[in-house]
């Protein structure tokens, strides 16, 4: 599994590079990270994080690409209904997991469900094949 961050301003070139070298292509959607602590703002993004990592790093074919996508920092994302994630994507929580194909956004995993160890795996595996 290869990572790649990306920002609000390149997600669009980064997504398309990763469709056109790795499948399976998954997008997280979190908060970013705080300095003091570097780890999101977001409880549940921090409980996810390394669960996501680990289902996609033991589940997924070794070509799998995981594209990491921060929110912004809570006053970016909490209560601002025209964040361009939530408008272009109908993002309505964070983290959100997504399967993505060049015909854009598949399944996907939401908030307390990227904490559930057996519903990732099941989500990688069934994506991989």
């Amino acid at each position: 599994m290869k990572a790649v961050r990306a920002t609000l301003e390149n997600f669009d070139a980064a997504l398309k590079e990763g469709l056109e070298s790795h499948n399976p292509v998954y997008v997280v959607f979190f908060g970013t990270e705080k300095p003091e602590t570097n780890e999101s703002w977001c409880p549940d993004c921090v409980v996810a994080d390394p669960l996501i990592r680990k289902a996609i790093l033991t589940h997924a074919p070794q070509n799998a690409l995981l594209l990491e996508a921060p929110v912004g920092h809570r006053e970016d994302w909490k209560g601002n209904a025209s964040h361009p994630y939530r408008t272009r994507f109908n993002l309505s929580a964070i983290p959100t997991l997504f399967r993505w194909t060049k015909e854009g956004p598949g399944a996907a995993l939401v908030e307390e469900d990227c904490a559930n160890a057996q519903k990732l795996e099941e989500f990688v595996r069934s994506s991989s094949q």
